[in-house]
């Protein structure tokens, strides 16, 4: 095994530093006695280890730090990436719990295992796991990198094998029938062409009772969302904070990953318990040489996500999730531009919360609200939907459709409930429904994250596309068991969960249906009209024109709690905006049965430069 990979005499099992790692570094003079005094001071008021604060204030390098460590517990110290353990060994402790605990099982001298730690401190509380493992161990010490390079060079389709399938398969979608539902759209289409009136008939009533559902739905969480505005949440001096993590999965981004870094820096919350992860696909050479050429801060490592059967951001996240060092776990998107205090308002609310909240979703907006006309519509929707629909939603107790980006979990649920499904192209939606049916709940939380209106029409049409194809394999995954469904979410949330899912797909698929509805006013017979009877007829045209009304309401108050100088007229263009939405729909039903899984990548990066205000 050589010298040169480490120190033979020092592979001991640490009980306590043989001295101060501030005074050896002191003594060796790679650090001042007034950084080493910052440092402890912070250690002491946050609780972060020494060797942390100094890494991720840059006050030391990593290989000072390592050998003054090293020298402090009185072990060895050595490079597993370079010298590589023996895979025995990581099959023996588990790919993905050497990862979790920060260490792997390196080679066997004589009858002791040696154990490569990046936490040295840890050692004496995983010993017993350890040893009942692998027999009689003793400890080294490497770099977190280095043992998390090491795992994966030899263990990388296991790890992604995982975090493929974390979900428990009666919760997942990736046991799609594919066949079958192409099958179910074949029967449909058949009775569609046998009985066309009956079946036009059929589907007019669908249409117009998942419009009303919404209409209802909308106003009740506008209500709600009015008659109890978000309350600050204010920080308690007294508590320990956390250590955060934060995972942005990258994928095809040359362009933006500068300007990520750059607005993570901003965040206003201490480096040392600030845990960023770039989780990047293992082909992804582009935004790997965009990494590289940025200057990345120590509290922002890489991880490279090893190849699988799917490529999507949730599988991403689930290997990601494995490495997290944080008791908060966040997720940000590429182009995104947080709110410099938002970590320590995650922080603080989740402190004076109960266990039951699980979840914390921000506010999402636009810093290119004014680029076009199609980037005026994207805010006001979000507009609408972050600041009132989805508040309104939480505070109704109703499960809440989490949105991509800006949400932070308490990672002890996150991992109870198994993580995301790598399977869905709408991971976020889905997990949000899962969190209720586990008994927990989302909070939406007043902190506001900018990011990119995706203002091209094709680009919106595909986004917007996968969206849809998420909410139908959501709907259909979580209806395999509607009896179950309704007795996990209870009356009120399965009805709200049948309207927010079941209800904008059949909106977006049949709203052609209701808009043939408008050749009546200009002479042209409609061949269903003759079949409604005139009651019937009024009702409709009360449900569209209340469906007006309660869509103008909710983008005219939720343009005007954003910073936004957009005019209100623009909302009225939404008749127009909307019908993309349907050949979205159209797409998403054809890649349901071709590509489910399919994740259709959105551009980012192309408008950032014009944000501006002024609409």
């Amino acid at each position: 095994m050589g010298q040169s990979a480490v120190q033979m005499d020092g592979l001991v099992a640490p009980a306590s530093p043989r001295r101060s790692i501030a005074a050896r570094l002191l003594r060796d003079g790679v650090v001042s006695a007034d950084d080493i005094l910052g440092a402890l001071t912070c250690r002491g008021r946050e609780g972060a280890r020494l060797p942390d604060v100094l890494r991720a204030r840059g006050l030391v390098a990593e290989r000072d730090l390592l050998e003054a460590e090293a020298k402090t517990w009185g072990i060895g110290l050595l490079d597993p990436s370079r010298h590589l353990p023996d895979p025995r060994l990581i099959d023996a402790i588990g790919a993905a719990d050497c990862l979790r605990y920060g260490l792997v099982p390196w080679r066997r001298v004589g009858d002791v295992t040696v154990i490569a730690l990046s936490h040295p401190e840890e050692f004496r509380r995983l010993r017993p796991m350890l040893e009942a493992r692998l027999g009689p161990v003793c400890a080294a010490l490497a770099s977190s990198r280095a043992v998390t390079a090491a795992v994966h060079a030899w263990r990388g389709p296991q790890l992604a094998h995982s975090a493929e399938n974390r979900v428990p398969a009666a919760e997942s979608c990736r046991d799609w029938p594919r066949l079958h539902l192409l099958a179910t759209l074949a029967i449909a289409i058949a009775v569609v062409m046998t009985a066309p009136m009956a079946s036009g008939l059929a589907l007019l009533w669908l249409a117009v009772l998942s419009l009303a559902g919404s209409v209802v739905l909308k106003f009740v969480a506008m209500i709600a969302a009015l008659r109890q505005p978000p309350q600050p949440t204010l920080a308690n001096g007294n508590d320990i904070a956390p250590i955060v993590t934060v995972i942005v999965a990258l994928y095809r981004e040359g362009d933006i990953a500068g300007r990520l870094i750059r607005r993570l820096a901003r965040l206003d919350y201490p480096e040392e318990l600030l845990d960023v992860i770039l989780a990047v696909e293992a082909g992804d050479s582009m935004t790997k040489e965009a990494l590289d050429k940025a200057e990345l801060p120590p509290w922002v490592r890489i991880l490279i996500v090893p190849e699988g059967t799917v490529k999507t951001k949730p599988r991403a996240l689930n290997h990601a999730l494995i490495c997290a060092r944080g008791t908060i776990v966040g997720v940000y998107d590429a182009e995104d531009a947080p709110a410099p205090d938002q970590i320590r308002k995650v922080v603080a609310h989740f402190q004076r919360c109960g266990p039951d909240v699980a979840c914390l979703q921000g506010v999402l907006d636009y810093y290119n609200p004014c680029t076009n006309w199609l980037s005026r519509c994207f805010t006001i929707e979000y507009a609408g939907w972050f600041r009132l629909i989805l508040p309104g939603i939480a505070r109704l107790g109703l499960a809440v459709p989490l949105g991509g980006t800006t949400l932070f979990f308490r990672r002890e649920v996150l991992e109870k409930l198994g993580g995301w499904d790598a399977h869905n192209v709408t991971e976020d939606a889905d997990l949000g429904i899962r969190l209720a049916r586990h008994g927990y709940r989302t909070e939406l939380i007043d902190t506001v994250t900018e990011e990119e209106a995706n203002c091209r029409a094709l680009p919106w049409i595909k986004q917007r596309s996968r969206w849809i194809k998420g909410y139908m394999l959501t709907w259909a995954v979580h209806m395999r068991d509607p009896l179950l469904l309704w007795r996990q979410l209870g009356p009120r949330a399965f009805l709200g969960f049948q309207i927010m899912f079941l209800g904008t797909i059949a909106q977006f698929l049949l709203a052609p249906l209701l808009w043939s509805f408008l050749c009546i006013p200009f002479g042209i017979r409609h061949p269903l009209l003759g079949l409604l009877s005139p009651p019937v007829v009024w009702v409709m045209l009360a449900t569209f024109i209340l469906s007006e009304v309660v869509n103008l309401s909710v983008g005219i108050i939720g343009l005007g709690r954003t910073r936004h100088r957009i005019s209100a007229w623009w909302v009225l263009t939404l008749k127009v905006y909307f019908p993309l939405a349907s050949l979205a729909a159209y797409k998403a039903l054809l890649e349901l049965v071709t590509r489910p899984f399919y994740w259709d990548k959105t551009a980012h990066g192309l408008f950032d430069h014009v944000a501006g205000n002024r609409g």
